[in-house]
């Protein structure tokens, strides 16, 4: 690769567009003093980037812009590019030719190019760095800075060095390394957070999950408890149903013909005994007895039904106290005392200074907390249930057992007087008469089936009641846990097994359901899916997060070993190119000098940390700790003087030590050019033949841009650029190739 041309327009004193074309190994560059021959140098440094204005003795960016002269109007805007040979790919541009430019406006806007494309600086540094041109300039030695290497301290040398080196690019991807492992570190912070942030409601929606969980157990074990129990109330009920329609179809079908028996009977003694006033006396109290234990019947069954009633009642009403049981009634005024001490026990434990203060108020804290609970659990009461038509019922079940008593002592009464009458007439009666024989008879048998129907429709009463209620349990469960109990009829059992077993136990079977139901109402069924739902997507993003962690950390690591793999690179690159470039300095220092030697050090220099001095109040503490800070040390030794170090050496000796190391460097990793503004101005006749050696020699590996005076140094380059400036202040250019002038002279 090499540097074909330099194109520059309204820069500083060049108004005019000039091309400089550098197809030579050293070009010079020669020209009054003020004719605008270092603003070329100057150029260069701008278009490659250089953000200082001090190095292009400006102030501002408006300063680089032609500024009006003469006849020349002021320009708006300054532009420069540089024009490199790509024909061997250095650049890995698909172009033969790579063109720098950057423009700079009146406002200070920068812009840069690559081949008429706008991109960043950042682009054209990394473009640079592939070529060992970089920001430090080192490859630019303009007149009086020809010692700033030399200048610098341990650390700016380095990077001065390092860029020569080509090693940039390492340094860049390390900083560039850092930052995305800060962001890198910062996201997993964020992530971090969030997922704190969650945690609390995962566990919250956790312990909901494991009561949803629990509440849909407990329904499956409701769904088994209920098919046994209505499985088997309903084999009781239907047997005892089928039972009694049994035991009621022969009594009554009995009753009925006993009662047209005893119709014509009763016929038959009237017309057989018209006048006899006992007979229809004895009648008369058979019909009456006959309205009495009517009565008393339908008051029997008036009383099962209410005391059926009242059991129901008793069953629901228990119910409602086994589901209050847990809940305990506290007076508001004992809430607020308790609330209030607490408050107050809370904001002395806030003012404590101490942990002894705070844990002594704590303790305090809990007393309050034991001595309400005490209390409350003494003065707990339980939470009234509502007994008024429990009462009621019970009333009248009162006033039904008081009307019965009357019906049976009546009943009682009509039959010892029937009994008497019976008695008398039958001393009266004779063998003739059978009719009233048969009439006792029938009444004797009409008495007892009359007592057998009244127990069947007692035991019919029960089981139409028992039938009601388990009519209520399906309903209850229905609503409770779903349609799924109406499948009871699945349930295997054997008939014989149910009629055999006591009530008892089927009443033990109950209560055991509802108190599973108590608890299952208690836990709550409302809104399960929504909790399920909402807790498997916060699960689901905590695992996201959780994954996105891992991720994050996996590229934390990776890019801490590609930091350190990089700065083992960069180290070691580093120490073999300082290898390199004292032999190379050592050459050209002993060729400048006659003698003596020099060379580069890796030093490493302790920093002390910064710290906040007023922070440190106790003179025992320890000083601040100190880090290492390696840097770039540069060792002399001249000839025939005792001189070990930069400081002891005059202008001149400084002005060869530079050249001597910079020449070193650029023989090292040679950069495609190098500009040396004046940097000869300090050399005598001798000194000089001995600087336009090393430049042809130099001019081997680089091409040379030498803005010089000296004669020496003009007769080693093959073209020479003069520069003059009109009476516009305008710089113009003029051209010479010692081989085309050569040949004109022959």
């Amino acid at each position: 690769m090499h540097l074909k041309r330099l194109e520059i327009s309204g820069f500083k004193s060049f108004a005019r567009k000039v091309v400089f074309e550098f197809d030579t190994p050293v070009c010079a560059i020669v020209g009054p003093n003020g004719s605008g021959k270092s603003n070329i140098a100057e150029a260069i440094r701008f278009v490659l980037g250089e953000q200082s204005m001090k190095s292009l003795r400006s102030k501002r960016g408006e300063d680089l812009i032609w500024n009006g002269g003469g006849a020349v109007g002021r320009s708006n805007h300054a532009d420069v590019t540089i024009v490199f040979d790509n024909t061997k790919n250095e650049f890995e541009l698909d172009y033969d030719e790579v063109a720098l430019k950057r423009s700079v406006s009146r406002d200070g806007e920068n812009q840069y190019f690559i081949n008429n494309s706008q991109v960043r600086l950042r682009d054209i540094f990394e473009l640079l760095g592939k070529i060992h041109i970089g920001a430090t300039g080192h490859h630019i030695i303009s007149q009086g800075e020809a010692d700033r290497i030399l200048n610098a301290n341990i650390k700016e040398r380095r990077s001065m060095i390092e860029e020569a080196l080509g090693l940039r690019v390492h340094q860049w991807k390390i900083e560039e390394s850092e930052k995305k492992l800060a962001k890198t570190e910062e996201n997993i912070k964020q992530v971090e957070s969030l997922r704190r942030e969650i945690a609390p409601h995962i566990r919250f929606l956790k312990k909901q999950v494991e009561r949803v969980e629990r509440a849909k157990e407990m329904r499956e074990d409701l769904k088994g408890l209920y098919a046994e129990y209505l499985k088997r109330e309903n084999e009781y009920l239907t047997a005892h149903r089928a039972r009694l329609a049994e035991e009621r179809t022969g009594p009554e079908r009995e009753l009925k013909d006993l009662e047209g028996k005893l119709a014509e009977a009763r016929l038959a003694l009237s017309s057989e005994n018209p006048h006899d006033g006992k007979s229809n006396r004895l009648v008369l109290l058979e019909q009456n007895i006959s309205a009495a234990r009517t009565t008393k019947d339908e008051l029997s069954r008036s009383l099962g039904r209410i005391e059926g009633m009242i059991e129901f009642e008793e069953r629901r009403l228990q119910k409602a106290r086994d589901q209050h049981k847990e809940v305990e009634v506290v007076a508001y005024r004992d809430v607020k005392g308790f609330t209030e001490d607490l408050e107050e026990q809370i904001t002395q434990a806030l003012a404590q200074e101490t942990i002894e203060g705070m844990r002594s108020i704590l303790q305090k804290a809990r007393g309050i907390f034991s001595d309400f609970l005490a209390r409350i659990q003494h003065t707990s009461t339980e939470t009234p249930v509502d007994v008024s038509e429990q009462d009621s019922m019970k009333k009248e079940k009162s006033d039904i057992e008081g009307k019965l008593t009357l019906a049976v002592k009546e009943v009682q009464k009509l039959g010892e007087v029937y009994e008497a009458l019976k008695e008398e007439i039958e001393k009266e009666k004779d063998s003739s008469r059978e009719t009233e024989k048969t009439i006792f008879k029938m009444m004797a048998q009409k008495s007892e089936l009359a007592a057998m129907m009244t127990r069947i429709r007692g035991e019919e009463e029960r089981i139409a009641q028992a039938t009601a209620a388990f009519q209520e349990e399906i309903r209850e469960g229905v609503a409770l846990i779903g349609r799924d109990i109406t499948l009871y009829e699945n349930f295997a059992i054997v008939t014989e097994e149910v009629l055999a077993e006591d009530r008892t136990v089927q009443e033990e079977r109950r209560k055991h359901i509802e108190k599973v139901k108590i608890k299952l109402e208690d836990m709550g069924a409302g809104g399960a899916e929504e909790i399920l739902k909402e807790y498997e997507e916060i699960t689901e993003r905590d695992t996201f997060l959780e994954r996105e962690i891992e991720d994050l950390e996996k590229s934390a690591a990776s890019l801490r070993g590609l930091i350190i793999e990089l700065s083992l690179k960069l180290d070691t690159d580093f120490k073999e190119g300082i290898t390199k470039i004292n032999k190379q300095f050592h050459e050209f220092f002993t060729l400048m000098f006659g003698g003596g030697g020099a060379s580069l050090s890796v030093v490493a220099q302790k920093k002390r940390k910064r710290s906040d001095a007023s922070l440190i109040l106790d003179e025992d503490m320890p000083p601040p700790e100190e880090e290492e800070e390696e840097g770039i040390d540069i060792n002399v030794s001249l000839p025939r003087k005792k001189i070990k170090g930069l400081a002891m050496l005059s202008g001149g000796e400084r002005a060869l030590t530079s050249i001597a190391l910079i020449f070193a460097i650029s023989q090292v990793n040679p950069p495609p050019f190098l500009v040396l503004d004046e940097t000869d101005a300090a050399l005598d006749e001798a000194n000089s033949r001995k600087y336009g050696d090393m430049l042809e020699n130099l001019s081997k590996h680089s091409q040379l841009v030498v803005v010089t005076h000296n004669r020496e140094t003009m007769s080693r380059a093959q073209v020479i650029y003069g520069v003059t400036m009109d009476a516009d202040a305008v710089s113009k250019l003029l051209s010479v190739r010692f081989d085309e002038a050569a040949a004109y002279a022959k």
